[in-house]
């Protein structure tokens, strides 16, 4: 009896020992490797062409509430692996990522769009747009908003910024959903490349083509008031403004000024308008404007600055005290004169008249 409980415990044994020192590796093509343990130095495995991360830009935020906006992205590289998902990624502090809220947007390259939900009223945030793929995840460039107190009435973010002639320009977005530049344009050449014509003499005998220049004829003032554009330039079909942008007219004006003040006339009603529009469209303080710079709030986030116009040959006006930007219509039948809208130092007042075509005016973008 002995004898056999000893060969039953060996033969167990034996078989213990043996299912603890093979390693059974399953193949694909259903045939099984089987490794003694004690062959094995090391287990090492290799991902095949994994790739690189994802390359994509975030969109810029749109239709902001209280609680709620929208953005997006578009990835316009998938890094050489399939996209798993996509989306944006937010949070009040900056550089958001997946650790923070983020929606999930589908998959695979090109544009998309995101709702974001659930927010704070009144409340700064940072947003980027985010890519998934084997190399792991890829953040698009960072934007931030500010959602609306209740009851607040104007609504103003940063942009994605627009680039012409080597030079990002920063933009503002409004709750009337337009978006322009924040800056005065300072290019020198059209969007399809040409040059525009510099001219630092007397522009009265100009009446066909475009010419620029800067704040009394001298580089140093280029930023940041920009350069003076003549009305030729506004409405040369080559476009001064970057692609995808164009000089306002009078209705794009008149979709601003009705926005930051309701009971704005607007174009084409000539003379001193609004009782709040200009303040907010000036920057604040006296480093550019002349004091008082009276009511300057800048909640718009425009950034006026009183570029002042040129006049005659090598004469200035209002440089200190004057903001104006050409608007891309005609003021009168004779084709003499363009509009032009204004701002000033001593009020909040907007000022809409016209100026000679010849003369020179600085220029704002606004997108398409």
């Amino acid at each position: 009896m002995r004898s056999i409980f000893l060969i039953v415990t060996l033969l167990f044994g034996t078989l213990s020992i043996y299912a603890q020192t093979i390693m059974n590796i399953h193949q694909n093509n259903g045939t099984i490797l089987q490794i003694p343990t004690s062959t094995i130095d090391s287990i090492t495995y290799t991902i095949p062409n994994q790739g690189v991360l994802a390359e994509l830009t975030t969109s810029p935020i749109q239709n902001i509430s209280n609680l709620s906006a929208s953005s997006g992205g578009t990835i316009t590289s998938s890094g050489g692996s399939p996209l798993i998902q996509r989306g944006v990624v937010w949070s009040t502090n900056p550089n958001p990522t997946l650790n923070n809220d983020f929606t999930v947007d589908g998959s695979g390259i090109g544009s998309f769009s995101s709702e974001l939900s659930n927010l704070q009223e009144g409340t700064t945030y940072y947003v980027r747009a985010y890519a998934i793929n084997s190399a792991g995840t890829a953040y698009g460039d960072e934007l931030n908003f500010s959602t609306t107190p209740i009851n607040e009435g104007i609504i103003s973010y940063e942009g994605a910024g627009v680039e012409l002639d080597g030079y990002l320009y920063p933009t503002v977005i409004l709750g009337n959903n337009q978006e322009w530049m924040a800056e005065n344009l300072q290019t020198s050449i059209y969007s399809n490349g040409d040059e525009i014509a510099n001219s630092t003499s007397d522009w009265s005998p100009v009446t066909t083509y475009g010419v620029w220049a800067n704040i009394n004829n001298v580089s140093q003032t280029l930023y940041p008031y920009g350069k003076y554009y003549n009305w030729y330039t506004v409405v040369d079909p080559r476009n001064v403004c970057p692609s995808g942008w164009h000089v306002p007219s009078n209705e794009d004006w008149n979709n601003l000024l009705n926005y930051l003040d309701p009971t704005t006339p607007g174009f084409p009603v000539e003379g001193q308008q609004s009782s709040t529009a200009g303040g907010m469209m000036k920057t604040v303080g006296e480093q550019y404007w002349l004091s008082p710079n009276g009511g300057a709030t800048n909640e718009s986030g425009f950034n006026g600055i009183p570029a002042g116009a040129k006049i005659l040959g090598s004469s200035f006006l209002g440089v200190g005290a004057n903001a104006f930007w050409w608007s891309a219509n005609e003021y009168d039948n004779d084709n003499t004169y363009g509009w032009f809208i204004s701002l000033n130092y001593s009020d909040t007042s907007i000022g809409i008249s016209g100026f000679k075509k010849y003369q020179g005016v600085p220029i704002r973008c606004i997108k398409d």
